[in-house]
């Protein structure tokens, strides 16, 4: 039986639940997929805080601590500029705020591209100060030495080729990719580097969707759409847009719910009620005895 610190929502202080299940692990995430087939797709959603990481956590395979924080948290223009602390931080929420899924923690850019020894160094503290059970990595063959350095050393590797946000300055936008046959057979090649360096899965980034396709089926190990295919075998969106806290989001996103609009109504009832000062009521205050 596994114990996490689950929130009280009744006094917003953690303490220690325990859970009648076990977590998942990076070995069941890898065998899901068999013989090419994975029969029940992978869930997979980012997650930045113990509080959306125990809402989310029951209906996901994986939670993703991903360097988007940096634009939907901080609001920063990319991912360029977050930092291993603010990685380390989140992660550190969401295994706090799970006890279900695999934690992955992205390693931000400039974390990882230096060298193999670099990127040990780099895992291994976000491994350490989070909990979180893997780190996820941008770059295809490139990156394939760093991954399988990595692995022989214990550390578990999500891949990640297609569109890769963190090269936004090198590739010059968030397009699609994969148009060119040249870019194409990059793409299947770079998760085929991936796959053979040991990454126990791939995330496959905004590509034309005959290009998710074929990595899918030239790779053994779980593929996980973003903009990709259907046919992946998975699925991971950004859960703030996924939950529509932003009115502009990327195409591939699918809105299930409008929570920015109704965040904003509740503030706006409450703007009311404090400027007409029907708040704080009578069952909102004490009274003497």
């Amino acid at each position: 039986m596994s114990t996490t610190f689950q929130l009280d929502t009744s006094t917003s202080r953690a303490n220690p639940t325990p859970q009648p299940m076990r977590r998942l692990t990076v070995p069941k995430i890898r065998d899901r997929k068999a013989d090419g087939i994975t029969a029940e797709p992978l869930v997979m959603l980012t997650a930045y805080t113990a509080r959306q990481a125990q809402l989310l956590d029951p209906h996901c395979d994986l939670l993703l601590v991903g360097d988007s924080l940096g634009q939907v948290i901080y609001g920063l223009p990319s991912t360029i500029p977050v930092t291993m602390e603010m990685m380390a931080n989140h992660a550190a929420a969401v295994v706090r705020g799970s006890y279900h899924s695999v934690v992955v923690v992205d390693m931000p850019f400039g974390s990882y591209e230096a060298s193999p020894e670099d990127a040990f160094d780099s895992a291994a503290r976000l491994l350490k100060e989070s909990g979180a059970a893997a780190v996820k990595l941008e770059g295809g063959e490139a990156m394939a030495e760093t991954v399988e350095f990595l692995v022989n050393r214990g550390i578990p590797v999500m891949g990640h080729v297609g569109l890769t946000p963190q090269a936004v300055n090198v590739l010059g936008g968030y397009a699609a990719r994969g148009r060119s046959d040249a870019e194409a057979e990059k793409i299947v090649g770079d998760a085929k580097a991936l796959e053979a360096a040991g990454a126990f899965a791939i995330v496959v980034e905004g590509v034309v969707e005959p290009i998710a396709i074929a990595v899918t089926e030239a790779v053994s190990c779980p593929t996980i759409g973003i903009g990709a295919s259907a046919k992946c075998d998975g699925q991971v969106l950004v859960v703030d847009d996924m939950l529509g806290m932003f009115e502009r989001v990327p195409r591939f996103v699918k809105k299930y719910e409008n929570l920015a609009e109704t965040i904003s109504e509740a503030a706006a009832r409450y703007a009311g009620e404090v400027r007409d000062r029907s708040f704080p009521g009578p069952d909102q205050l004490y009274q003497p005895k």
